[in-house]
């Protein structure tokens, strides 16, 4: 699944909520194939400068950590003005950080509901908004890769608000696929079992047991995500997919691990 050596080589991707976990496995898979980074973060300024001075030191590319609270337009707007300053160009967009506020449905008021929403599905229309104009000057064959969730395919109990906002980027992909094209492809990937939740570790029965009841019969790991970004960053004729890498575990329909 991984692009060919140098596809990517010298493109400009940002890569939201990259400063941990599977946003900075993500931003990883493209550094190692050559690409410059924006590493966004919203208050994780240590791991998100931890991060960035890594894959400078790995994998000799620029790097620019860039801070903005996607909660707020206004935020967002900046963050595309930073871009467009510092680096000058943008090729690659992924949006892949949400918020996984859980629950019951009947706890969600009006405002919990609209932080969700704000985060998980409307900044993600905001970023390829502002980053539109700067994806469609790029000679690199730009491209948006957006991060979904099993729980926006499925209904998950306790997971709805999460969801909704997840099933919802879905349909946004394949709308700004359609409307951003020919110049700009749109993609998503929705992984399945890729991290556990924190404090859970990935020796741990719990983990075990969650792999050995997929299809594939094991739990992935986030560079299968990041190769999922990688390969359709460099699929120049593929645009509005959904991608799953979930070990088949969409296969199953609703049921929640």
């Amino acid at each position: 699944m991984e692009p060919t050596a140098d596809t990517l080589r010298g493109r400009v991707a940002l890569v939201t909520g990259a400063a941990h976990r599977l946003g900075a496995a993500i931003a990883t898979q493209l550094a190692a194939q050559g690409c410059n980074l924006v590493v966004h973060y919203g208050a994780s300024e240590s791991a998100a400068n931890d991060t960035a001075q890594r894959l400078r030191v790995a994998h000799q590319i620029e790097v620019w950590p860039m801070q903005a609270d996607l909660a707020l337009p206004d935020a967002i707007a900046r963050l595309f003005s930073q871009v467009e300053q510092h680096c000058g160009r943008l090729d690659i967009l992924v949006n892949s950080a949400a918020s996984f506020d859980s629950g019951p449905l009947a706890d969600f008021d009006a405002q919990r509901w609209d932080q969700v929403m704000a985060v998980n599905l409307r900044a993600p229309h905001l970023c390829m908004r502002h980053a539109q104009p700067l994806l469609a000057a790029s000679e690199s064959d730009p491209s948006v890769i957006n991060i979904g969730d099993l729980s926006g395919a499925t209904p998950w109990r306790d997971f709805g608000a999460h969801g909704v906002s997840k099933a919802g980027l879905m349909h946004l992909t394949r709308c700004a696929a359609l409307e951003f094209a020919p110049v700009v492809r749109v993609n998503a990937v929705v992984p399945g079992a890729i991290l556990p939740a924190r404090g859970v570790s990935t020796e741990s029965e719990e983990w075990q047991r969650i792999g050995d009841r997929l299809p594939l019969g094991r739990a992935g790991d986030p560079r299968d995500v990041g190769q999922a970004v990688a390969f359709l960053a460099a699929a120049p004729f593929v645009t509005g997919e959904v991608l799953f890498v979930d070990g088949g575990e969409h296969l199953y329909g609703s049921t929640k691990r």
